[in-house]
């Protein structure tokens, strides 16, 4: 039987996150992971946000933390300092691991296919969402970025 980590029940449920620009895509993951059971959100700090993308964080990570926190799929929101899932979950012992299917490659490949090796060793599984198509932090941070450009040049 595997440990109680939690104040409440497994199934416990991994959805780790940036959650800088917190869109719809984002939901679609936390509602499809509620249904295996309690979600944690392993948030990224702002330090490991800048370790794997472009641009540093918008908001940072004590509101991102509120935010996430707020959201009604989350039990519970874990910090993580690093883009590292293996740590948390080989301590965890987390039950799923829910991520959009967009890590199958780039810079968070390693993490998922170490997630699925040692998650053999307690029947642990890792599930790929479907990416949620047209919306992405990067095309709302564009859309600001082109928004902010039109309105100089109006007033030019």
């Amino acid at each position: 039987m595997k440990k109680k980590y939690f104040k409440f029940t497994r199934p416990y449920v991994f959805v780790p996150m940036c959650a800088d620009y917190l869109h719809h895509g984002h939901i679609n993951i936390l509602q499809k992971a509620s249904r295996y059971g309690n979600v944690i959100v392993g948030l990224m700090s702002d330090k490991a946000i800048t370790t794997y993308k472009a641009n540093k964080s918008f908001l940072n990570f004590n509101n991102r933390k509120k935010i996430v926190q707020s959201i009604k799929y989350v039990k519970s929101v874990l910090t993580l300092q690093r883009l590292d899932f293996i740590t948390a979950t080989k301590k965890y012992k987390f039950d799923y691991v829910l991520h959009g299917d967009d890590w199958k490659k780039g810079p968070q490949a390693p993490q998922r296919k170490g997630l699925i090796e040692i998650m053999k060793n307690w029947k642990g599984k890792v599930i790929d969402v479907k990416y949620t198509k047209n919306i992405s932090s990067t095309i709302i941070r564009k859309k600001i970025k082109d928004e902010r450009s039109y309105r100089k040049n109006l007033r030019s």
